[in-house]
């Protein structure tokens, strides 16, 4: 089992505190932006997301946690806000361009979100030309961390945010359909990146075929898919290759009742990196708590809602640890 050494919040008083608001700013170092997806509806993705979020706060980071889910989105609950005057929504329709002036202010004197409520039903997503412009946005806020709560699902929106990313995270549970959505939806994801940066019309077209699992190719793993384009193209089989080292996503169980459970997360990293040629971190676990569905009725995170629980400590430990990972290179560059 991992260290048990929890991680402790800034004083009460510190929360109270009133923040300036986080705005546009040309500083130097753009903030660190960390996807948070699971492919599969209900594994906790935006449990995980606000909590790890206030987390951050109270380590003394300014953060905006952003709520890309348009079509189920309740961030600003979970986090005990009430449903904004502006969203994302506003973003898509045009109505503004700039993502500061949909920040809105928390508790916590060092955490604001971008809701995503009052989505315009006929087209909720934003497409591709304003989902870079967002991404420019959200570079320029002065926030440490921007955290983008995804929406289910494996469309081209959700793996764009999950691979333009610093940090791809990605929620499961200990249950066969969790476990198998999350396999299909890092396939997707990888497949996605090698789209992108497909160059000669001949590799893309093979990339494409190779994302019907059922191509006539028999291409069935990303090896099998190397092994193709190196036939094709031998530069491009070397770009590659490089595109799959560098793919490296981070796994994070959560409610997790057993030690099988607790062990998932190293077994996802295995299958990934013995099957599909990637290699996965496994940065933590979450175990189940009734405390966390209570904290989610509270309107609370379970770090605020009950900061000294079990699950609440290894939040933050998560947390901790994305802040040590990320400052470290920061610190290397």
């Amino acid at each position: 089992m991992p260290d048990q050494s929890t991680i402790h919040s800034n004083s009460s008083s510190a929360h109270a505190q009133a923040s300036a608001k986080i705005t546009s700013s040309e500083s130097a170092r753009s903030p660190r932006l960390i996807a948070i997806g699971g492919g599969k509806g209900g594994v906790g993705k935006t449990f995980v997301a606000a909590n790890l979020a206030v987390a951050l706060a109270r380590l003394g980071r300014r953060v905006v946690a952003l709520d890309a889910d348009l079509d189920g989105a309740n961030l600003h609950t979970c986090l005990g806000l009430p449903s904004p005057d502006v969203s994302l929504a506003d973003f898509v329709a045009g109505r503004t361009l700039e993502p500061e002036k949909l920040l809105m202010q928390t508790r916590e004197a060092n955490l604001q979100v971008i809701a995503g409520t009052h989505a315009n039903l006929d087209t909720p997503q934003p497409e591709q030309n304003q989902r870079v412009e967002l991404l420019r946005g959200l570079r320029r806020l002065a926030a440490d961390y921007v955290l983008i709560d995804l929406g289910a699902g494996s469309q081209r929106a959700v793996l764009d945010y999950f691979l333009v990313a610093d940090d791809g995270l990605l929620v499961l549970r200990p249950e066969p359909t969790s476990v198998e959505n999350a396999y299909s939806f890092l396939r997707a994801a990888f497949y996605r990146r090698l789209q992108l940066g497909a160059r000669g019309y001949g590799v893309r077209e093979i990339v494409r075929e190779a994302m019907d699992q059922r191509n006539e190719r028999g291409i069935r793993t990303p090896y099998d898919l190397m092994r193709e384009i190196e036939a094709l193209d031998p530069v491009e089989g070397r770009r590659f290759m490089e595109a799959m080292r560098g793919f490296r996503p981070r796994i994070i169980v959560n409610e997790a009742r057993t030690e099988n459970d607790v062990k998932l997360g190293f077994s996802v990293a295995s299958v990934c990196e013995k099957f599909f040629g990637f290699r996965a971190d496994y940065l933590g676990y979450v175990n189940y708590q009734k405390e966390a569905r209570d904290s989610v009725r509270a309107r609370k995170a379970l770090v605020e809602y009950r900061e000294a629980s079990e699950a609440a400590t290894y939040l933050k430990r998560i947390a901790r640890k994305l802040v040590d990972s990320s400052e470290a290179k920061t610190f290397s560059s």
